[in-house]
């Protein structure tokens, strides 16, 4: 999320990730669902600018969202800190 924000010349100050997540009671004990909240923080960031990060990097640039998105319903939210 920040190299994609960075890319885009959006002055971003911090990152801070939540996860909350669920798994399956029985053996294997995978993930079942894992959601994200995003913190971040900067100057006049908007929120086209976060939510195409954020979506970019979940769906596209991180490996592990793609191989838990096997198993597990992956969701995400953001919340923009004005630094």
């Amino acid at each position: 999320v920040l190299l994609i924000l960075r890319r885009g010349r959006h002055e971003v100050s911090f990152c801070e990730v939540e996860l909350e997540a669920e798994r399956a009671e029985t053996d294997p004990k995978v993930f079942t669902r894992i959601h994200a909240h995003f913190l971040i923080g900067g100057k006049g960031l908007t929120e086209k600018a976060v939510a195409r990060a954020v979506q970019m990097s979940a769906e596209k640039n991180c490996s592990a969202s793609i191989m838990l998105g096997a198993t597990a319903e992956i969701t995400h939210d953001f919340e923009i800190v004005e630094a």
